[in-house]
């Protein structure tokens, strides 16, 4: 909450404070004293209507003016003792000035409208807390762990790293680790937002909260349940909310020197009008300005917003990272997606071998995966698998060449295995042509100094990639392919998705400077995986990182991160942030012009403190309640087919 608002604690919250956040309005104390407040009041005004007794009708007024004050007094005296004034400044000076000039019932009102103000607010903000939290509800009680032979029962909390736990059938996962034995379905759909199964078997890693389908599964442990990726998530999001977007701070420039400022005009309000009037009159219409002026609702406008968008964000997989992240999600205009991994599955495979002079299609692989034996890259994993079976002799002195190819020795004799271009292609030229143009990455392999094949491996875009361009573009989204690829299969791709401004063989430099110059015309969004791409991530306005459960890296360097492998998260997480930063301009608005509308007509007599209490408190009722909206989001369709995805690759490799 802003410092202008001043009516909450600043103190940080323990766990025990989250443990007893309120569930129901009735848990709010604010609300139970507003209550009693309200009812001490009432017969307050009834007593006197009745004529019972002018005594007894102030000292209900005065107890009603106790319980409301309870509210806001003690905590606005502790932030005047560490030297910080804020609303609740405003609305004590307030009451007791009324008090002073004799109107019980008037300072009774204020302090029983405001406390119902407070007390919505706090609800709102706890329910948007717990909306996050709620992660981590997702966790098991207990789990079932293998230990010495024997099955035992234990809360996740005992989990060691290198325990085996025993997951049956509907049984949520208690913590992240790497299935050992089984194969199963997981319902992962409650913490990436995907309704589709995906698919998991031995090396497969799994994550806590997930559901197992079918099989029993052994999973050994690889995190402790303190440092789980749910855990990890809720941290992160709740550490990062404190980053205020352009918004935010305009309104805490705006609120937080016109507490203050407020407090001055009041005075001279006060002041000047005894001078030249009734000092009765004067002194009530500048408690009256007092409160007319008062920016909590300004202060509370925005944060209510980003807590509420960010808290549904993460209920479907989305990992906004604060305020200012939110709302540079809201203003981009423009989206660079990178090639591998992004718009395609990220599981090449060799779909095509061309060689000359009668060499066996087995030779070519065979070179090739000798020189790719241990590397980690997506196209080395293409090809080691299409050889899969054979016994693979590593080659000797292997080298990369950065943005080339790599380089080795074989039984004596120099080997090459690159790009075309690094390597001539010779009497493959036709056929290389041939496989760039239908989409397919082409290396060539050279055996002592002589091409003797060309390799095409191709990575399929993902299904709902077409869907998603046409949702951008339709958006009004200029969208842009960035790839290190060549120009003739990133065009066959980028067409096929439906782009039409690709730019290819870009080195991970290049990545940065094309989105450098993009972003000098719109606000642009980099989505890649958020660990091969980070110069491209970093330039951009705005870094989303793709799939990025269980990827530390892409969580903690991206302003966004999209937990799943669904690339329709990306206009789905788009509009919801262009939605909730309509919200905030919308409550920043309505905030303003109450304070521009309210001010002369409490100078002016027009409305007592009563009225402009009731009014101001109104629209902080409104502007929340228009806050609380950013926290609806609908959770994606499931893609056509609904069958259970394949689980994704244990190794994230370089991007192209």
């Amino acid at each position: 909450m802003s410092d202008a608002c001043g009516c909450g604690s600043d103190e940080p919250r323990t766990g025990e404070e989250e443990e007893r956040e309120p569930e129901r309005l009735w848990q709010v104390s604010e609300l139970r004293f507003a209550a009693i407040a309200g009812v001490l009041l009432l017969a307050g005004y009834a007593v006197e209507w009745a004529g019972a007794g002018s005594t007894l009708a102030l000292a209900l007024k005065a107890l009603a003016l106790v319980a409301g004050a309870y509210t806001f007094v003690p905590s606005t005296l502790k932030r005047l003792a560490q030297g910080k004034i804020g609303v609740g400044t405003l609305m004590t000076i307030a009451a007791v000035g009324a008090v002073i000039l004799g109107e019980v019932g008037e300072a009774a009102m204020l302090a029983f409208l405001y406390s119902i103000s407070e007390g919505l607010e706090e609800y709102s903000l706890a329910r948007t807390r717990r909306g996050l939290r709620a992660l981590l509800s997702l966790v098991p009680e207990e789990t079932t762990v293998l230990r010495n032979g024997s099955e035992t029962v234990v809360a996740p909390s005992e989990l060691r790293v290198g325990d085996r736990m025993l997951v049956k059938p509907g049984e949520r996962i208690a913590t992240d680790g790497v299935i050992r034995t089984g194969r199963t379905a997981l319902d992962v759909s409650a913490i990436t937002g995907e309704s589709v199964p995906v698919e998991a078997g031995p090396g497969s890693e799994v994550f806590a909260g997930s559901i197992n389908g079918t099989g029993v599964l052994e999973v050994e442990v690889t995190t402790t349940s303190e440092d789980n990726s749910l855990a990890r998530i809720v941290r992160i999001v709740e550490a990062e909310q404190s980053r205020k977007g352009a918004s935010q701070r305009l309104a805490d420039r705006i609120a937080k020197p016109l507490v203050p400022g407020v407090m001055i005009a009041a005075a001279l309000i006060a002041g000047i009008g005894s001078l030249l009037g009734d000092p009765t009159t004067w002194i009530e219409r500048a408690l009256v300005v007092l409160v007319a002026a008062s920016p909590c609702a300004l202060a509370i406008s925005i944060p209510v917003t980003v807590v509420a968008a960010i808290g549904a964000a993460s209920k479907h997989g989305v990992l906004v990272k604060g305020g200012a992240a939110l709302e540079a999600l809201g203003r981009v205009r423009g989206v660079a997606l990178d090639k591998t991994g992004t718009l395609t599955r990220n599981q090449p495979a060799v779909v095509d071998v061309a060689t000359t002079d009668g060499t066996p299609r087995e030779r070519v692989l065979e070179l090739a995966a000798a020189l790719e034996a241990r590397s980690e890259h997506p196209l080395a994993r293409a090809i080691l698998a299409a050889v899969d079976g054979e016994t693979i002799t590593p080659a000797a002195d292997v080298e990369a060449v950065t943005g080339a190819g790599l380089t080795g020795q074989l039984d004596g004799r120099p080997v090459r295995l690159g790009r075309p271009g690094w390597l001539e292609a010779g009497p493959l030229a036709a056929e290389v042509q041939r496989m760039q143009q239908a989409g397919s990455t082409a290396v060539l392999v050279e055996d002592d100094g002589r091409v003797i094949g060309a390799i095409a491996v191709r990575d399929e875009l993902r299904p709902e990639a077409a869907e998603v361009i046409t949702r951008l573009c339709s958006g009004g989204y200029h969208v842009a392919m960035l790839t290190g690829d060549n120009h003739a299969t990133a065009t066959a791709l980028a067409a096929e998705a439906g782009i039409d401004t690709v730019h290819a063989e870009l080195r991970p430099e290049d990545k940065a400077r094309i989105i450098s110059e993009l972003g000098d015309r719109r606000s642009m969004a980099m989505v890649g995986d958020g660990v091969n791409d980070a110069p491209a991530l970093a330039t951009a306005d705005l870094g989303i990182a793709m799939g990025a459960m269980g990827t530390d890296v892409a969580i903690e360097t991206a302003d966004v991160a999209l937990m799943g492998e669904d690339l329709r998260h990306l206009p789905h997480t788009l509009d919801h942030a262009r939605r909730a930063r309509r919200i905030m301009l919308q409550n920043v608005g309505l905030s303003l012009g109450l304070i521009i509308a309210l001010m002369p007509l409490a100078l002016f007599g027009v409305l007592g403190l009563a009225a402009v209490v009731l009014v101001h408190e109104v629209a902080e009722v409104v502007v929340i309640a228009n806050g609380v909206r950013a926290g609806r989001a609908k959770p994606l369709p499931t893609l056509p087919g609904g069958k259970p995805v394949a689980e994704r690759p244990a190794t994230v490799g370089a991007s192209a």
